[in-house]
């Protein structure tokens, strides 16, 4: 009857702050909302300006080809016009569309196409009287040309500074509702804890009230007969155990719903915010591993900054090709006889702006790693490349803008790193050498100096496999003529259909997690594995999956030995693999053959989906 009476009072003591955890989720819910719905019309001033400039780049790709084959006679000059005639068009629609909303612009577009349409009538006649032999057509056209590029030149400006006019008090809406809600969130979560804490004392407080009660009907009882007081004893102890059990599943509960309450707030606004603060306003979607990878490498930042900004740097243009191949001699004799060594440079390497003396130093602080890695020997290997890092990729990084990198790649055979060890690796101070063989401030070197010239460093290694660094560094682009610079790349997706189905195995739940969703948002039906033999049991299941999507490196079956096994009963099963390793470690390690596909990590959405089409159709 007392336990059910303490049960009572203790429902009643958390039901206040359950009701107000209740009504913080509904409304940080409704807050959120509006921020989404602020936000979309950020996106629609953004994508006005876009299409504007789109626009104007047409119409200007158009008369540069115009005008050079007024100049040259060579009808393989008049494709950006041809392509004009045909796009502009579509994008003076698509921009009517975008501005509907809007009267001044409706007018200001009205103007646009009319000046646009002139200047492409023009363009053609001179085209027309080329073609005929009429040879005065380019100073006319060229005098006209300057007048009506710069009207329309001048209505684009008008129009993109009347988008800034709207855009900015949008931006502001957006960041002062977030603030907002981060602000009212905190005080929220301050206000239900102090409640919970007052509940939880009173609840505390009511329980030693009856255990005194009780302690005096024990004291009574015991003086009865020395049985009861006994069975007294023991149901005392029996009810206070119940009770200690409930209270550490009450408190426990309510730091869960805490937890993870913080966890939502805290990820959601982070992202809005870091998106807001780059100019991506695409808010709707994002993943749970980013938020989690944020908030660990945000911490290691801030423990490595300091220490990072003690090194001066002097950056210059720097051949990385020829930096390595210098330091060949220097890392043979630094890693002995033992080790062998092979160095294997990009063709067409980009040149990156950095402290050539901190590369070199970076180098051979991975070198030594390495080396220290194999105490009985074995290969390692350094590599060169040029990548290219997506918005997908760096979405799931702290601290790392999309764009041209060149990659410096340290591979060994080593005794690899745990997963623990890893995430620690970069910490200064952090070894796992014995006394007097390391400081432990190698890698955190590494980081800092990667970091502080706006590059990427990440980690893939396997207990036993070895272990694989890449560094990243920015491409540079100084002193290079326009007709040199290379073409962005492209983002176009060879898409898939459900009828295509693809089984992904991977042992790592995150970056399985994120291969699937990008599989499935390229049209493909998708059936996932965390094993080699759930794998197998897949295959057996489902006798109309095509393709296998698999890790090389996994426990107790690798995929190579699961794909050997599934290849007896499903020989026409197309194959792609994919590790953290470079390219050519994994090919010279032996752990795959020549001619076998495989998709180096990290890789793009656009590498995955090229990947899968090309082995598809094969």
């Amino acid at each position: 009857m007392a336990a059910s009476s303490l049960m009572k009072r203790w429902g009643q003591a958390i039901l206040v702050p359950v009701v107000v955890f209740i009504a913080v989720v509904g409304l940080l819910a409704f807050l959120t909302l509006k921020v989404i719905s602020l936000q979309a019309w950020v996106t629609h001033t953004q994508q006005v300006k876009d299409r504007l400039a789109i626009l104007f780049d047409t119409v200007q790709e158009a008369e540069s080809g115009t005008r050079a084959f007024f100049l040259g006679h060579n009808d393989a000059l008049l494709a950006s016009y041809k392509a004009a005639s045909t796009e502009v068009p579509k994008q003076l629609k698509e921009l009517e569309e975008l501005v509907s909303d809007n009267p001044e612009q409706v007018q200001r577009v009205a103007k646009l196409r009319s000046d646009i349409e002139t200047r492409m009538a023009l363009l053609t006649v001179g085209v027309e009287n080329i073609k005929a032999g009429r040879e005065t057509t380019y100073g006319v056209v060229r005098g006209s040309g300057v007048t009506s590029m710069a009207t329309v030149r001048a209505t684009v400006n008008e129009m993109k500074a009347a988008e800034d006019a709207l855009l900015l008090p949008r931006r502001q809406n957006v960041t002062r509702l977030a603030t907002g809600i981060q602000l009212f969130a905190y005080s929220l979560l301050f206000v239900l804890m102090t409640t919970a804490i007052i509940s939880l004392a009173k609840a505390r407080r009511q329980r030693d009230e009856l255990e005194s009660a009780q302690s005096t009907l024990r004291a009574t009882n015991d003086k009865l007969t020395a049985e009861m007081g006994e069975r007294a004893k023991i149901e005392g102890q029996l009810r206070q155990v119940q009770k200690m059990e409930a209270i550490g599943h009450l408190t426990g509960g309510i730091a869960h719903d805490f937890n993870n309450m913080l966890a939502v707030i805290i990820g959601a606004l982070n992202i809005m915010q870091r998106r807001i603060d780059r100019g991506d306003y695409n808010i709707g979607s994002f993943v749970q591993a980013a938020v989690e990878g944020a908030q660990r490498g945000g911490a290691l930042t801030q423990r490595l900054l300091a220490f990072a900004r003690k090194q001066m740097l002097e950056p210059r243009p720097v051949d990385a090709n020829k930096l390595v191949s210098g330091m060949s001699e220097l890392l043979r004799r630094t890693l002995g006889e033992t080790v062998q060594t092979e160095v294997i440079v990009a063709g067409g390497l980009w040149r990156s702006y950095v402290d050539a003396h901190q590369l070199e130093t970076t180098i051979l602080n991975l070198v030594v790693n390495a080396r220290d890695a194999m105490p009985e020997g074995g290969k390692l290997t350094i590599e060169t490349a040029n990548a290219y890092l997506d918005d997908r990729y760096t979405a799931e990084h702290e601290d790392v803008q999309p764009g041209q990198y060149i990659m410096v790649g340290v591979s060994d055979t080593g005794t690899g790193m745990t997963p623990e060890v890893v995430a620690k690796a970069f910490d200064p101070f952090f070894t796992t050498k014995g006394v007097g063989r390391g400081t432990g401030l190698g890698l955190s070197q590494v980081y800092g100096f990667v970091k502080q010239s706006g590059g990427h460093v990440k980690i893939y290694s396997e207990v036993g496999q070895g272990a694989t660094i890449k560094v990243y560094l920015p491409r540079y682009h100084g002193a290079v003529d326009d007709s040199q610079i290379a073409k962005a790349v492209s983002t176009e997706l060879p898409r898939g259909t459900k009828a295509e189905k693809i089984l992904v195995v991977e042992d790592e739940n995150a970056v399985r997690r994120l291969a699937v969703d990008g599989l499935q948002e390229l049209g493909y039906e998708v059936v996932e594995a965390d094993s080699g033999a759930n794998a197998l049991a897949q295959l057996e299941k489902h006798p109309d999956i095509r393709m296998v999507f698999t890790d090389i490196v996994m426990p107790n079956m690798n995929g190579r030995q699961m794909v050997d096994q599934a290849m007896k009963s499903r020989p026409d099963l197309k194959v792609v693999y994919t590790t953290g390793y470079t390219r050519n470690a994994v090919v010279h390690n032996g752990m795959l053959d020549p001619g076998v596909k495989m998709l180096g990590k990290p890789y793009t959405l656009v590498q995955l989906a090229r990947m899968i089409r090309d082995t598809l159709d094969t």
